[in-house]
């Protein structure tokens, strides 16, 4: 008869034998000292092109990091089948720490957000002068992501022989954004591509832009041998382009260390997911009068002291404006 309680000894104790094997679980997972270092060049479908002692490896995602995914421009550890070969597969085991993060929501209203791309310098963002007509408030909206994710802006325009670029100029020059102005002339010629690419050496630089502005077009004139995006056709009517680049693709240049990541064509870019604290770091000449503000300042109410301290003659007022107009874009949507 079975005995319970304190008349109980280890003879009465049923153990469950361990069906898979003899070997105990552990939630210690190996740390693959040993992986090796690559480069996310592009993703498809679950599946990284990923860049291993200069040659292309295909691989996916290891259970063990669970929802976190890598994106293009990401730093990873991998192990498994490095050689590249057909048919081979490759784990990545690690996700290494980004030094900056390009992000954007659906729209406004979506808190989930989507990192765009990954260890990226700078964010070229491209806009046609005409046909279609460039949008300011996306552009804000690119310079906002830009700022908060820890790259800097570089602005360029295409099309210049259907239109002038005074005026987007004027709108911009307190940024002091560094700028490239082209037509298609000069990009059939490759003149507006070696201009383009003095602004690159060096760098890792995300272009983005709505459809139709020429971003792809200009992607393939920069990168020719790895020319793999074709160009979509502008409705003359409505301004409007098809989408021509499915997802984001890291191209390098002859330069050393230098690379472009071109980036799927957006209609929208969502901020949903930026404080807007954070963009006050773009305007070093401004963020020493922010600390007579209230605690949470706008920066755009009575209360705030940028006010005082652009009127006392430390900055140069159009600077505050551009700054709460790039705030106020945030809380607009593009069409407003």
């Amino acid at each position: 008869m079975r005995r319970y309680g304190k008349h109980t000894d280890e003879d009465d104790i049923r153990s469950r034998p361990n069906r898979k094997g003899n070997r105990p679980r552990t939630n210690i997972r190996p740390k693959h000292e040993d992986a090796a270092e690559g480069l996310v060049l592009t993703v498809d479908r679950g599946r990284l092109t990923c860049l291993v002692d200069g040659r292309t490896v295909i691989a996916m995602k290891a259970r063990e990091l669970g929802r976190k995914a890598a994106v293009v421009g990401d730093r990873v550890a991998l192990v498994g089948d490095l050689s590249g070969t057909k048919d081979t597969l490759a784990r990545i085991v690690r996700i290494e720490e980004r030094a900056s993060v390009l992000r954007r929501t659906a729209d406004d209203d979506d808190p989930y957000e989507r990192v765009v791309v990954a260890n990226a310098d700078q964010l070229a963002i491209v806009t046609a002068l005409a046909n279609p007509e460039p949008r300011p408030r996306l552009i804000d909206r690119c310079l906002v992501a830009a700022y908060d994710g820890g790259l800097e802006p570089l602005l360029v325009m295409t099309k210049s022989d259907l239109a002038p670029p005074d005026k987007l100029l004027e709108l911009y020059g307190a940024l002091d954004i560094p700028y490239v102005v082209t037509s298609r002339e000069e990009l059939e010629r490759g003149d507006a591509a070696d201009r383009v690419r003095e602004h690159l050496d060096g760098r890792v630089t995300a272009f983005v832009g709505h459809s139709g502005v020429g971003k792809t077009t200009l992607v393939n004139a920069l990168v020719p041998k790895d020319r793999r995006r074709t160009t979509g056709h502008v409705n003359a009517v409505t301004g409007r382009g098809r989408h021509t680049t499915t997802s984001a693709l890291a191209l390098p240049l002859q330069h050393a260390g230098s690379w472009v990541i071109d980036t799927p064509g957006v209609r929208s870019f969502g901020l949903a997911h930026i404080d807007p604290s954070r963009v006050i770091h773009a305007f070093p000449d401004l963020e020493p009068g922010t600390e007579g503000c209230p605690r949470a300042c706008s920066h755009d109410e009575k209360d705030c002291a940028l006010d005082a301290w652009v009127a006392e003659g430390h900055a140069d007022p159009a600077r505050l404006y551009s700054l709460r107009r790039l705030l106020a874009t945030r809380e607009r949507r593009e069409g407003d």
